[in-house]
């Protein structure tokens, strides 16, 4: 038996009533959900194009970068020459110049601490160990230009190292009789950051300095190869970098080291064969009053004199086919001062930039972003020099193992003896080598 439900008009009407109800909701949903998307849309939109104009202002301020540093750098680089061509001593003065102030700039670091605690003869302790590290450093090689103008006799030449220990001495006790209870550690921390500033600052511009004195070409060669280095890392490290190189710093790429690596050497190799065209850039110095309109000459070291090189077939047959058939080279002319150089360019590109590292990890360990302000677009001088402290050094013990000529002058001989001797034992010594050479049938 079937049991049929028959729907009154009541019922009828209140069913439509619900599925009005109903699908007026289901409207007003859709309704809801299209302001919703079109409120996403709209911060979407909103938030691209608030993202494409932070990375518009991004690219503004890279470029704006770009602008002053490169001004900048070539306001320092022609600076530079005008110094270089100004003589010897010019560049001797610009070297000592530089070094104060990096260290000022490293000491820095130091000062604000010591004025918190109170200690106003922090400065001054800082600057007397200064003063007296160049007059030890810069005296060992400067008293060579001392005796050749006549002043072997003075005090400040004879006694030179006895002086420099005495005036350190004085900066130690001084050191010692400022100390004060419950500033122990800090203070004595404040000494070793002074002698890690001199041992790293001043001792190796000692070494630029001899550089200079052994030839301009030993001071301008590795300054030229890390700038070199610097600006070539940059400008492929602002085009093509990617990958970033080191924690240290977040801005060097692996693209800007290759590219700076490969531009290194080969600018070396032919800015060595430029400079080595040139007396007053091979020549040693002899004297400080010097620069590039003096008459300089000089047998110059055989590192500097071209020979022909002739090459292997397959060296032949291998830059024939890399220039793609338009050079087919069978012999060189090169000096091996270019040699060195390519040398000299491998380590200022592999090595030297862990100088500017380790300036990198200094001022992540104080929170600084330079050095100084004294260079826009660079930062302080310590910024520029940090690399240039390390490849002085390895350019001058380079020069000393490989490249130095040993064998000394009568000058040097006569010097290294007579200096030592009173006036009487000179004359004994002039008669008795005039004896023994009257014996030898030899007549002066």
């Amino acid at each position: 038996m079937s049991i049929r439900l028959r729907r009154t008009g009541s019922n009828s009407s209140a069913l439509t009533a619900v599925e009005e109800t109903t699908l007026a909701a289901k409207e007003q949903l859709e309704r809801d959900k299209d302001t919703a998307n079109d409120n996403n849309n709209s911060n979407n939109n909103s938030n691209n194009n608030q993202q494409t104009a932070e990375a518009g202002v991004v690219i503004a301020a890279r470029w704006k970068n770009w602008r002053v540093r490169s001004l900048w750098t070539a306001v320092m680089i022609s600076s530079f020459a005008l110094v270089l061509v100004a003589g010897h001593f010019a560049v001797v003065a610009l070297v000592t110049a530089i070094h104060t102030l990096v260290y000022r700039e490293v000491i820095s670091i130091a000062w604000v601490p010591s004025k918190a605690k109170k200690m106003p003869w922090f400065r001054t302790m800082t600057w007397y160990f200064l003063i007296s590290t160049n007059y030890y450093l810069y005296g060992q090689t400067v008293i060579q230009y001392f005796k050749q103008n006549g002043f072997v006799d003075s005090p400040l030449a004879t006694h030179h190292s006895f002086l420099s220990f005495l005036l350190y001495v004085i900066g130690f006790v001084f050191f010692v009789f400022n100390l004060q209870k419950d500033h122990y550690k800090f203070q004595f921390s404040q000494f070793a950051w002074t002698h890690m500033t001199l041992l790293l600052v001043v001792v190796q511009s000692q070494f630029i300095i001899k550089n200079i004195f052994e030839g301009l070409v030993w001071f301008l060669l590795p300054v030229s190869l890390v700038i070199c280095n610097d600006i070539s890392a940059y400008v492929a490290g602002f085009f093509f970098g990617k990958t970033p190189l080191i924690q240290l710093s977040p801005k060097k790429t692996w693209e800007g080291f290759f590219g700076g690596f490969l531009a290194t050497v080969v600018f070396g190799f032919f800015f060595a064969g430029f400079l080595a065209q040139y007396p007053y850039m091979i020549c040693p110095v002899s004297n400080l009053r010097t620069n590039a309109w003096s008459d300089l000459s000089c047998d110059p070291n055989p590192v500097f004199l071209p020979i022909d090189v002739t090459l292997s077939a397959k060296v032949t047959n291998w830059i024939f086919t890399l220039s793609g058939g338009w050079l087919y080279l069978t012999q060189v002319r090169i000096a091996m001062f270019q040699v060195h150089a390519v040398i000299m360019a491998i380590f200022a590109s592999v090595i030297a930039p862990f100088g500017g590292f380790f300036a990198s990890g200094a001022k992540r360990a104080f929170k600084l972003k330079d050095f100084g302000d004294y260079i826009p677009g660079h930062g302080g001088i310590t910024d520029r020099m940090d690399c240039q402290f390390l490849m002085s050094f390895f350019a001058f013990l380079y020069y000393q193992s490989f490249i130095a000529i040993r064998d000394k002058t009568v000058a040097q001989v006569l010097e290294s003896v007579v200096a030592s001797l009173s006036v009487q034992d000179q004359i004994e010594l002039y008669k008795a080598l005039g004896a023994h050479l009257a014996k030898k049938g030899i007549s002066l």
